[in-house]
């Protein structure tokens, strides 16, 4: 067994996928793809983001060869969350990738954007879906629903691929290569008493994959990781003890709506108690009248103010 630092934390992942080896390694086993090179868009997103403590943000731009051997530029756009956050905010992430007027290439007559393709590792769940890695790939279909062979640029342009990692599914799957590399990612080997670190059984990487272990090795000792972890720890625990805190006062305010809304049908239920009090009367009213009493003598008869009986005729 192996001690590696716990890639969860956005300040080792970042150590680890600032190796461009490393980064190649986990990738192209995610991608299923050769890449041919590869390199990280520092003028991008390679620092934490501290928006939002559970989003890390992370870009690479990626020669690969596909099945048929051909080679293309894609845009790799890597996200990684931590916690449960909003999908708005892959959104808009994802939207200043097509609005980058550097992700566009030109040939002799017309120009276009690279191609995305957007990989997110989650630190949570989604809804029914139990796979812990799902690939969402488009196709090209006719009315019939034929699939359409070939490429065109301006489709790839506007549209683009996903793989999504559910983290809590991967609990040391080892069904194939990519399942066997990502238990580096599994929070069930944990070390008990220390999050910051897991424990791996490195027989289970191929040769080809140990540099990856290595490298979260080498986090592991490094101070200035362990330290920003112990930071990450700090604001995680005010994050949650700032959404306690929400999560209360949200409790007492739908206590509050519900008082409300009791009140508000009590007194729907007593106005329509006063509204069919007052059709009775009119029914009386109306009677008494055409036995010929006047407004005096219904007032009267029902023990009520002549003023009511004149209002309510």
């Amino acid at each position: 067994m192996t001690l590696i630092a716990n890639p969860i934390y956005d300040s080792v992942f970042k150590y680890m996928m600032e190796d461009e080896r490393v980064a190649n390694i986990l990738l192209s086993a995610l991608l299923k793809k050769e890449i041919l090179e590869l390199q990280v868009r520092q003028h991008e997103y390679t620092n934490v983001q501290r928006t939002h403590i559970s989003l890390f943000r992370m870009d690479f731009s990626a020669k690969i060869k596909d099945d048929k051997g051909e080679e293309h530029l894609v845009l790799i756009e890597l996200q990684k969350t931590w916690l449960p956050t909003e999908t708005l905010r892959f959104r808009q992430y994802l939207g200043t990738h097509y609005l980058n007027k550097e992700n566009v290439r030109k040939d002799s007559d017309s120009q276009y954007g690279l191609p995305i393709i957007s990989i997110y590792i989650l630190g949570h769940t989604l809804g029914e879906l139990k796979e812990p890695v799902i690939y969402v790939r488009r196709r090209y279909l006719d009315y019939e629903d034929n699939v359409i062979e070939g490429k065109d640029r301006f489709i790839e342009s506007l549209t683009h691929d996903s793989i999504i990692v559910q983290i809590p599914f991967l609990r040391k799957r080892t069904r194939n290569r990519l399942e066997r590399l990502l238990n580096i990612f599994d929070q069930d080997c944990r070390l008990e008493g220390d999050d910051h670190l897991l424990e791996i059984d490195e027989s289970l990487f191929h040769a080809e994959d140990v540099p990856v272990l290595t490298r979260l090795l080498k986090a592991g000792v490094a101070p200035d990781v362990r330290r920003s972890m112990d930071v990450e720890d700090e604001i995680l625990s005010e994050i949650e003890a700032r959404d306690t805190v929400i999560m209360q006062k949200d409790q007492v305010i739908q206590q509050k709506d519900q008082t409300i809304q009791q009140k508000e049908q009590t007194i729907q239920q007593k106005e329509q108690t006063i509204q069919q009090k007052d059709q009775l009367i009119r029914s009386m009213i109306r009677m008494l009248e055409q036995e010929g009493l006047d407004e005096r003598q219904i007032a009267q008869k029902l023990a009520l103010p002549v003023e009511q009986i004149r209002q309510l005729k």
